[in-house]
């Protein structure tokens, strides 16, 4: 219903991000985790949706990297009953090193407040003195996807992600600790509830898009390296 009420992407993203991977409306993707410890369960697949009307930047960065396959082979890394979490690859960087430059390709902070017409980047809402203000993607599903980030730099962000495991009741949208200083940008649609069941050392056999990798703009997985 919104995709049919928008003519076209609604508004300009900043001209300092409008270079990277730009999620210019929704996206799908089924993540398939296989499951080591539980005999219940082998392999599970999540399926997740990814907005990028309210985050386009960190959406984009996401599909992005999930073209890429980066994740394809990662370990679960978090699992503590509140968030799980993963994206940090191997060796000395926390993030996605582009091989076009040689250094960790980072992401804004991302938030797309009730009411405005489109996303503030770099800066909390706290920061911001917003303190009434509410997000329109927040922290009120279990299977809230959103971006990690170093906890004193607003924009550090690269490829680590986490998933909400508390009910919305324990967490109502904007007043937890998470909601305008974490930019989320897609839930998990089909099988959150195994999300609970996974540990630290359960695998990403893959990430494979279902539909919308047409509204990926500048798509850096297309360029050689």
């Amino acid at each position: 219903v919104e995709e049919d009420m928008v003519d076209g992407f609604p508004y300009e993203v900043p001209e300092e991000y409008s270079s990277m991977p730009l999620l210019k409306g929704r996206a799908t993707v089924d993540m398939k985790v296989k499951i080591k410890d539980n005999p219940n369960l082998e392999d599970c697949v999540f399926r997740i949706v990814l907005d990028g009307y309210n985050a386009p930047v960190t959406a984009g960065n996401f599909l992005d990297l999930v073209e890429r396959k980066f994740y394809d082979g990662m370990e679960i890394q978090r699992a503590d009953g509140f968030v799980v979490q993963t994206g940090d690859p191997e060796g000395p960087a926390e993030g996605f090193i582009d091989p076009s430059t040689g250094k960790v390709r980072t992401i804004p902070l991302e938030l797309m407040v009730d009411g405005d017409k489109a996303p503030v980047y770099g800066e909390t809402l706290e920061e911001l003195g917003r303190y009434k203000a509410q997000t329109k993607l927040p922290f009120n599903a279990f299977g809230t996807m959103a971006m990690a980030r170093d906890e004193f730099d607003d924009n550090s962000a690269s490829s680590q992600i986490f998933w909400l495991l508390k009910e919305s009741e324990l967490t109502p949208s904007n007043a937890n600790i998470l909601d305008g200083r974490y930019a989320v940008f897609g839930y998990v649609t089909e099988n959150e509830d195994y999300l609970a069941d996974l540990k630290v050392g359960d695998v990403i056999e893959s990430i494979q898009v279902v539909s919308g990798l047409d509204n990926l703009a500048n798509p850096s997985y297309k360029i050689v390296g």
